[in-house]
């Protein structure tokens, strides 16, 4: 990292100091959603009625933070942001190409999942990738990519030879409640020689091995197995007279907080005791995505419509399931939306619907959540809303995800 305090170095990065930055105080006494929801008063009173839709908050101060814990927890793992996760240009350092980086590649984190730069800061690491992608990579300089079968193998060799591989590996099952990648993707113990051959037959360089245990991880011990199968086909590599391979991605699925540290845990020993040998030839790295995003990110919504069916409620807000809360179906996100104003103390709720703008009557966020009386322009407020959502929305019906507002926003 270069000169200056973390959030210098940050703030500095093209993506954001190109972006619609905004600071704020974080009062040591005042929980930071409550500080979070007075920034968002703040803008939606400094905006035009034409500019008052749903947007989001990206508070920048959360992702230095976890990345300070990355580095006192998992010290000898290094992290490549895995971009489908979130790919906004304040926290996707694929958008900028080759003019530059972002935030999160200011702090020295590398860039995994697609082929947007150059040099060993990227991994490709889709397992099957188009040959146009393949060329623009080779284009790029983008030298280190996944693969978990043969025809992926040949295409690597007609299209980007020079580019070394990853071999993708089928994890243990870890529990997931949204992304299981099992099923897609990584080979059975039985298919590693025949791909480790496979790629030596081509001349196609193995340089490690990738796993993925799926998103978010429920069971953590499952990384134990993962790094013993990771060992297994190191070995195997060398019984077929490969050279030695020196990269091994242990994949992401990790979420901050308690559960971050008990899956380091885990890693930690077993790296130690697997590759205690190997460590100090062996890059280890990891693509976090949720870990980084999902708790950096606040949506404020609007409401925009309102109906009363005796003591039931039911209103439409201006983001919904075919936007930035498509992490409902995608990601198994469960809301828990709040007022922006506030729940005064004794106010009655009442059994609420909230529906997303669209006609589709699958739109529904909400169902039978208590919530005191909306009205029409009220705002709801959803916390850790990072993971799996702007970047998976749409243009459905009209209503255009990519014109969502993202503030980028620093406390101090």
């Amino acid at each position: 990292m270069g000169g200056g305090s973390p959030m210098q170095t940050v703030l500095s990065a093209p993506g954001v100091n190109d972006g619609k930055v905004v600071s704020f105080t974080l009062d040591a006494a005042t929980d930071e959603k409550d500080t979070v929801a007075g920034l968002i008063r703040s803008i939606i009173a400094t905006s035009s009625p034409a500019q008052r839709t749903a947007f989001h908050v990206f508070h920048i101060n959360t992702v230095v933070d976890l990345f300070s814990a990355w580095r006192r927890t998992l010290p000898d793992v290094r992290p490549y942001y895995a971009v489908k996760c979130n790919p906004d240009p304040a926290l996707d350092p694929g958008r900028a190409g080759r003019a530059g980086r972002r935030a999160v590649l200011a702090l020295g984190v590398g860039v995994g999942g697609i082929p947007p730069g150059a040099n060993r800061s990227n991994v490709y690491a889709n397992p099957c990738k188009a040959e146009p992608h393949l060329e623009y990579a080779a284009e790029a300089g983008v030298a280190l990519a996944t693969y978990d079968t043969e025809s992926e193998v040949a295409k690597v060799a007609r299209c980007h030879p020079r580019c070394e591989l990853l071999l993708r590996l089928k994890g243990p099952d870890g529990g997931t409640t949204g992304g299981d990648l099992m099923n897609k993707y990584g080979a059975h113990a039985h298919e590693v020689s025949p791909l480790l051959r496979a790629a030596q037959r081509a001349g196609v360089a193995v340089a490690g091995v990738s796993f993925h245990v799926g998103s978010p991880v429920s069971r953590v011990d499952v990384y134990r197995g993962a790094t013993n199968s990771a060992r297994a086909a190191f070995d195997a590599a060398v019984a077929l007279g490969m050279p030695p391979m020196r990269v091994l991605d242990i994949g992401g699925g990790f979420r901050a907080g308690a559960a971050f540290d008990e899956a380091a845990a885990v890693i930690n020993d077993a790296l130690a005791d697997v590759f205690g040998d190997l460590l100090p030839c062996v890059e280890v790295i990891a693509e976090p995505g949720r870990y980084f995003a999902e708790t950096a990110f606040t949506l404020a919504a609007r409401v925009i419509g309102k109906r009363v069916r005796g003591e039931a409620r039911e209103c439409w807000i201006d983001d919904g399931l075919y936007g930035s809360l498509n992490n409902v179906l995608m990601d198994h996100k469960v809301p828990r939306p709040r007022p922006l104003a506030g729940a005064c103390p004794g106010e009655k709720t009442y059994a609420s619907t909230v529906f997303g703008p669209t006609c589709d009557s699958r739109d529904l966020v909400v169902t039978g959540y208590q919530l005191p009386e909306m009205c029409v322009g009220d705002w709801l407020v959803f916390d850790n809303m990072g993971a799996y959502s702007t970047g998976a929305g749409s243009k459905f019906n009209g209503f255009d995800i990519s014109e969502m507002k993202i503030y980028v926003a620093y406390s101090s």
